[in-house]
């Protein structure tokens, strides 16, 4: 019997998936947990339950910290954000497939599969990652069935497959953000309710006292908090935890997914916020106006290519190279505020600042205000030019 291995995370679709490629594809099915930093039952429970409904063979592959290094550092240079959130989801898509790929490699099977739907973004984040990087074929049993979330649970308890704690929303969590749709948030109208919200508390029950906090940050990258030395996953965990509890990355967006449908999302982000935006406070000090102007663009494009699934397109990488170069200048402190959902840069310092504090000052004797008239005689002569003209028509 051939093999196929499957990207198995244990909720409804995933399991459906199992007896699915058992049944009607007359496959001998492996299955592979990728653990990027969602909850450890969940890790566990992907184990159990796919024992349970009978498949060859089952991965667990912790890349939390390969998730933090090469992709969410990556992410923080570039201030990855699509359409006014830091990208989680789309972010840990190619990792988990390339992943998959490699078990599948190591199995020898002939197929990769996945629990996407037809409508949803991760069906092209998966494939577009397994293309570039095998020759698989890929099954996607929902998508390819034309199933409804209806039938798949009248099949599941039809096999005695184990379902998922029932849930209204549909949930993905990994280290950099919670994603919550589905249900009743499907009407743009109807607010989250509070009990949806997991990492973040409401502004409400919010500390009342403030706090000040300090993030160093060394090639772009941030470091340590108040001083204290971290690594990576453990940086990511503790700003998602003092953000979170100051209520600070809750999102309520309305998203363009690829396929053209917009989709209302709600997205906890806390740790993201917090330091991309303190990232971005960095970026000021030490890069010029042009440079600024220009790492803007460069963030929407990144954004958009990990967004898109591609991930392994050559402008990524290309991209990689620019934004690497320009952050070995974005070393420094930056200290922030944080106070019942709101967070605000209160300070910020770099061995490689621009800002000339002596220069700027109202009491600088040095530069000699005078020497500016010239310059200021032809500021804007071309917009003087076309005024003249038109009060002549």
């Amino acid at each position: 019997m051939e093999k196929v291995v499957l990207a198995f995370s244990s909720g409804l679709d995933t399991s459906v998936c199992i007896k699915l490629l058992q049944e009607k594809y007359n496959l001998e099915v492996i299955t592979a947990c990728v653990d990027v930093g969602q909850p450890e039952n969940e890790v566990e429970r992907s184990a159990t339950v796919a024992h349970e409904i009978g498949v060859s063979k089952h991965y667990t592959v912790d890349a939390k910290q390969e998730f933090a290094e090469n992709f969410i550092f990556k992410a923080i240079k570039a201030n990855a954000v699509y359409e006014g959130y830091p990208l989680s989801t789309a972010l840990a898509r190619p990792l988990i497939a390339m992943k998959i790929v490699e078990i599948a490699q190591n199995e020898g099977a002939v197929a990769i599969s996945h629990g996407c739907t037809g409508k949803g973004n991760d069906q092209f984040r998966f494939e577009s990652t397994i293309r570039s990087s095998s020759d698989n074929q890929i099954i996607a049993p929902v998508r390819d069935l034309n199933l409804t979330r209806s039938e798949e649970i009248e099949y599941a308890k039809k096999h005695n497959i184990p379902l998922p704690v029932f849930s209204n929303y549909s949930i993905d969590e990994n280290l950099w953000g919670r994603s919550i749709e589905g249900d009743i948030l499907e009407d743009p109208m109807v607010e989250m309710p509070e009990e949806a919200f997991n990492w973040t508390k409401s502004s409400t029950d919010a500390p009342d006292e403030p706090l000040k906090l300090e993030i160093e940050f060394k090639e772009g990258v941030p470091v340590a908090l108040d001083g204290k030395k971290l690594d990576p996953v453990e940086m990511i965990k503790e700003c998602n935890r003092i953000a979170g509890s100051h209520g600070i990355g809750r999102i309520d967006i309305m998203e363009d997914r690829i396929i053209g449908l917009k989709s209302r999302e709600n997205y906890e982000t806390p740790g993201a916020v917090l330091i991309i935006t303190a990232h971005k406070a960095l970026e000021q000090i030490v890069f010029t106006r042009d440079e600024l102007k220009f790492t803007a663009n460069v963030s929407q494009t990144y954004s958009e290519l990990i967004y898109n699934g591609l991930w392994h397109e050559p402008l990524r990488e290309d991209l990689d190279c620019l934004i690497d170069h320009m952050q070995k200048r974005v070393f420094g402190i930056v200290r922030v505020r944080l106070h019942k959902g709101n967070l605000r840069i209160i300070g910020r310092k770099s061995p490689f600042s621009l800002y000339q504090e002596q220069a700027v000052s109202f009491e600088d004797k040095e530069t000699d205000q005078r020497e500016i008239v010239g310059m200021i005689k032809n500021y804007g002569i071309q917009a003087a030019c076309y005024q003249n003209i038109c009060k002549k028509e």
